[in-house]
């Protein structure tokens, strides 16, 4: 278990185990499918791809062809009910024990990213897998009636390498509003200025994500009508306390539903002015977030480059930190896409490389561990009263001693060490403590008075006297009252 300090607060974290991220591909339905250059396996984990030779290189032509991809799974023609089955369900359900989770979209333009992440608002059959998690989460909490869960939501969008609230629009209570920047903790990673909005039911939460997605920035090229032009977090964070007060300890986590902007190819798009603009930053971005998979998936690798970039800094406790994490790669299964397919299967193949240790994060709620004490010592009392009673014994007080009984028991050390008083009683462990305390304080008070008797023989001795006055100087020194022997000054 680890401890974490933040502030007066401390938190835990139980040591988890290491694990692969989890890779999936959704291949975008088409009537166009390219069934001679992508082949799916059996077991619905791998996909083949195959190239023809590009015949304008030559004879001599060392071009690679074929390739073959081992993920966890290939989504092809699935609806969205069997996405989230496959894809999120089990990894909101253990963010109700206190596990983070991540689940990211990735792929380029058009491939089906937003459509995975939202779904079509317009048809409830479509939602996609965030509206399906707050579902699921609302109804986990009223399955468990042993504990008090609280849900609270954020909206970050990431454009031009700007942060930006997508719930700033809503009345928020809270910090003042300060400029947005990524902070790191011992906790991770979390936005300052970000607004974290209470919901208590599923109505408000979508509510919520109704409002951020009307305030997302797309636009509009030749690859697809609504692209989105913008990388968005929406984030649940829940935090569970049992109702049984004796349980100090209450687990928090977070999932992080992550929907990319479309990786794409200029000329392919379009793409002009400021659309051109943003598909710079989004392509950069995206760069830098496959070289930081690429590090972590490194072994040898020491350095992680998260910093390089918004997205990668802001995800950095998501991508192989204490989470469980989960890629959706989306791919189009035309012939004309299939370079940008390719790239996005070996983006997928380097995430597998890449472990997280998922662990419980635990707190312990201090209120509640004083009041507990608080009973504790209380109880204490009484059984060591009944004790009392029924050995036979005179009733001692354990409550802490006042004036009155220090000044006694230190009468009694000084009758002790004087010789006229023979033992000191002892009933309690508070008294054996202050007895010996209050020798400290005799013993003390006894070197200050031999001191200052010593100062005042030391002022009467004859200053040629120089045998008495190196006497005198060698005791003070070894007492520590006198440092060189010039410090003092005789008549």
């Amino acid at each position: 278990m680890k401890r974490h300090k933040n502030g007066n607060k401390q938190y835990f974290t139980k040591m988890g185990t290491r694990k692969k991220v989890q890779a999936f591909v959704r291949v975008k339905p088409t009537d166009d499918f390219a069934h001679d250059m992508i082949k799916y396996g059996d077991d619905n984990k791998s996909i083949d791809i195959h190239l023809k030779k590009d015949t304008r290189r030559g004879v001599v032509n060392n071009q690679q062809t074929d390739w073959s991809f081992k993920l966890d799974g290939v989504l092809h023609d699935a609806t969205q009910d069997l996405v989230y089955e496959t894809v999120a369900k089990d990894a909101v359900s253990q963010a109700l024990d206190g596990y983070n989770g991540t689940i990211m979209c990735y792929g380029q333009t058009g491939a089906g990213k937003t459509y995975t992440m939202t779904g079509a608002t317009e048809n409830y059959k479509h939602r996609g897998i965030l509206p399906r998690a707050l579902q699921q989460v609302f109804r986990m909490i009223e399955e468990r009636p042993t504990h008090a869960i609280t849900v609270r939501v954020s909206y970050l969008e990431i454009y031009n390498e700007n942060l930006f609230d997508l719930l700033s629009t809503l009345p928020y209570v809270g910090p003042s509003v300060s400029p947005m920047t990524i902070v790191e903790n011992p906790q991770g990673v979390f936005i300052k200025g970000l607004s974290v909005h209470l919901t208590s039911q599923e109505e408000d939460a979508f509510s919520l994500l109704f409002e951020g997605e009307t305030n997302r920035i797309i636009a509009s090229h030749t690859m697809n009508k609504n692209s989105s032009r913008s990388h968005c977090i929406f984030t649940i964070y829940v935090e569970a306390h049992s109702r049984t007060l004796s349980d100090e300890k209450y687990i928090t986590s977070k999932i992080n539903l992550v929907d990319l902007a479309g990786s794409e190819r200029l000329g392919k798009t379009g793409s002009e002015g400021r659309v051109l603009k943003e598909a710079t930053y989004i392509n950069k971005s995206l760069s830098f977030l496959e070289q930081a998979i690429i590090a972590l998936g490194d072994q040898k690798r020491d350095h992680i480059p998260f910093r390089q970039c918004k997205l990668t800094h802001a995800l950095k406790d998501s991508l192989g930190g204490n989470c469980n994490m989960v890629l959706v790669t989306n791919i189009y299964g035309e012939a004309a896409q299939l370079e940008e397919t390719l790239s996005s299967l070996k983006f997928a193949s380097r995430m597998k490389l890449v472990t997280t240790e998922p662990a419980i994060n635990e707190k312990y709620d201090a209120e509640r561990m004083v009041k507990n004490l608080e009973k504790e010592l209380a109880l204490l009392k009484q059984e060591l009263a009944i004790h009392d009673s029924l050995s036979n014994r005179t009733l001692v007080n354990y409550d802490p001693m006042d004036e009155i009984q220090i000044a006694e028991i230190n009468s009694q050390v000084r009758r002790y060490l004087e010789g006229t008083l023979d033992e000191i009683d002892i009933i309690n462990l508070r008294q054996i403590q202050e007895v010996f305390n209050q020798f400290k304080v005799v013993l003390s008070q006894q070197e200050q008075e031999v001191e200052a008797a010593l100062r005042r023989k030391y002022t009467l001795i004859d200053k040629n006297d120089f045998a008495a006055i190196s006497a005198v100087q060698k005791h003070l020194s070894k007492k520590g009252r006198c440092q060189q022997p010039w410090e003092w000054q005789g008549p």
